[in-house]
């Protein structure tokens, strides 16, 4: 129980944290926020910003784990006959309408404030390879592909820039000021179209075999 609640004080403290500098970063500008400043801002050391958040961007993206394993778990947790193809495509369409910050609903000043910084867009670009190589990682544990094939990084790439195009047309529609259900339902017509696109050469790939009784 005491564990459990040291972790649960953890979060609290880490989700005050990054409030709190993202406040700070919408105020000035990411590039003009110190980690001093956040500090001061929210009332605690230096040291407890840092031991939270080793990078001055993971304040920023301190969801970064849900884009990087979103995909991974929607091909671990697929049901007997789902190919991965479907269970990605299923789990992005259900970011998308749930408006998950991780499918690119964000809200205007926040998508400005990356785009409008050097260091959150190189960020960014990071945290899209990085959900691209778990899932290659994942699609060959799945498939028993040998350390030489290059299929399943050729499959999460298809993947992942599916799901990247879509999250940078959620941030611009969001810039421009649409509606966010407008931008949801342009979203998901879009994502039906591009994975329909990969359905006939990819739809039978990673199929998880049925379970026999």
């Amino acid at each position: 129980m005491a564990e459990g609640l040291r972790e649960r004080q953890r979060q609290q403290t880490r989700r005050e944290i990054s409030g709190v500098a993202t406040e700070l970063f919408l105020e000035r500008g990411f590039e003009q926020v110190t980690i001093s400043d956040v500090a001061a801002r929210a009332g605690v050391a230096k040291m407890t910003v840092t031991n939270h958040f080793p990078r001055k961007e993971d304040l920023v993206f301190d969801r970064d784990e849900e884009l990087i394993e979103g995909p991974v778990r929607a091909v671990r947790e697929r049901a007997p006959g789902q190919s991965a193809l479907t269970a990605v495509r299923r789990a992005h369409l259900a970011a998308i309408e749930a408006r998950e910050p991780t499918a690119g609903f964000s809200g205007a000043p926040f998508a400005r404030m990356i785009m409008e910084s050097p260091t959150l867009r190189g960020r960014l670009r990071e945290l899209h390879e990085q959900s691209q190589e778990a899932l290659a990682a994942v699609l060959a544990e799945e498939t028993g592909a040998g350390p030489g094939d290059l299929l399943p990084k050729a499959v999460a790439g298809h993947f992942v820039t599916v799901q990247r195009v879509l999250f940078d047309e959620g941030f611009a529609r969001g810039m421009n000021g649409e509606p966010e259900d407008d931008v949801a339902a342009a979203l998901a017509r879009e994502a039906v179209r591009l994975y329909d696109l990969l359905e006939p050469s990819l739809g039978d790939y990673a199929v998880r075999q049925t379970l026999r009784g």
